[in-house]
């Protein structure tokens, strides 16, 4: 059962109102007792129906979860749609390439917004467990990229996060820098992962990726990383991936 919201996010887009998809479990109003993790994902109006999808295309996140019957909540947020928004908000540092120019990093401020005004609401109005343990965070592109950002800097809050297809290429040394800076704890799972056909799309990926790997290695992350054989940047190849990443996330 998927429901949508319309909120605001008045730091980044003020009035403007955007679609917030929140699925729940079929079975959720059977047992009234019953809690259940949340997983937070990124650009929510692709992740379950195809009309509302960017290229057509969606995960099918709520046909994978129904006939699986996962006991998982899922609230996945609509970006912005209009000229760089996106890049903006799911941007955690200022940017300045050849590919986006400059880029002004909004990516703190939405982050403030989903741990400090988004994820109360959710809470409060269903039932959840709201505490680090069962709280996860996915996305893929720049919000796989947003997806690490959010397991490592926010680690308090987040324990699990699958990264799909991050784009770390953008400022591979300030996220690495990021990254490194860090306080993350030893529980901390993440799932990452880029597709074959994909990978060497731009010069910094293949090597940013391996060393972005090492770097959560080496902070005893439990890392499940991998190169996804004829892996493409899409939703359908996404779509494949989500049996993977939620056995290795556990779920």
């Amino acid at each position: 059962m998927v429901t949508v919201w319309h909120v605001t996010l008045p730091a980044l887009t003020g009035d403007k109102t955007r679609r917030v998809y929140i699925y729940l479990p079929d079975y959720y109003d059977v047992d009234p007792d019953r809690r259940y993790p949340v997983m937070y994902m990124f650009d929510g109006h692709n992740v379950f129906f195809d009309e509302d999808a960017t290229y057509g295309k969606s995960w099918g996140m709520n046909s994978y979860l129904s006939w699986t019957r996962k006991p998982l909540i899922i609230v996945a947020v609509e970006c912005n749609h209009e000229g760089n928004g996106r890049l903006e908000e799911y941007s955690p540092m200022d940017i300045r390439n050849t590919t986006f120019g400059r880029i002004r990093g909004k990516g703190p401020v939405y982050m403030d917004w989903l741990i400090h005004t988004l994820k109360p609401s959710i809470d409060e109005t269903f039932r959840t467990l709201p505490d680090r343990e069962n709280t996860i965070i996915c996305g893929s592109s720049m919000g796989g990229l947003m997806a690490l950002y959010g397991a490592t800097v926010y680690n308090s809050v987040f324990q699990r996060a699958a990264c799909l297809s991050p784009s770390l290429w953008i400022a591979p040394g300030k996220i690495t820098e990021m990254v490194a800076a860090a306080d993350i704890k030893n529980d901390t799972c993440i799932y990452m992962d880029y597709g074959s056909l994909e990978i060497y799309n731009h010069a910094a990926s293949a090597k940013t990726l391996i060393s972005m790997a090492n770097l959560l290695l080496n902070k005893r992350v439990n890392l499940s990383f991998r190169i996804v054989p004829g892996g493409t940047h899409s939703e359908a190849s996404w779509e494949q991936q989500i049996p993977v990443f939620m056995d290795c996330l556990g779920l």
